[in-house]
């Protein structure tokens, strides 16, 4: 069994048990060939990214029964697509991340400087 590594090298941490997160639902932004949207950033979502994520189709606020997914609310922490975290610093509402728990493979589309600018403690 192969130890998924976070950006900083070590070992990924727990991003969210509740809300339980993550592509597996681990509550790990741990990924693989099924996650076509590389659910790879730890975040705790603002306000203004949920605003700004919904804009875009993706209301991660709504509550969804049926997946047994209660909706996001500020300062939750979520297991996000690695383009929607860099769309969103592109547009200027990235959510601070952990980068303890977020994936190593995020690295192939924002740096590490990037992330650390929007670090928070785990």
């Amino acid at each position: 069994m192969t130890i998924e590594r976070n950006v900083l090298g070590g070992p990924l941490q727990a991003c969210s048990y509740d809300p339980l997160t993550g592509f597996f639902r681990t509550g790990c932004c741990e990924t693989g060939p099924d996650d076509l949207g590389r659910h790879v950033v730890c975040a705790r979502v603002t306000a203004e990214f949920l605003a700004f994520s919904a804009e875009r189709g993706n209301n991660l606020s709504q509550p969804r029964p049926e997946m047994r997914f209660s909706g996001l609310k500020p300062g939750d922490r979520w297991c996000l697509c690695a383009l929607r975290w860099k769309e969103a610093l592109d547009a200027g509402v990235a959510p601070p991340v952990v980068l303890e728990a977020t994936h190593e493979s995020v690295l192939r589309y924002v740096s590490l400087q990037d992330l650390t600018r929007h670090a928070v403690s785990a």
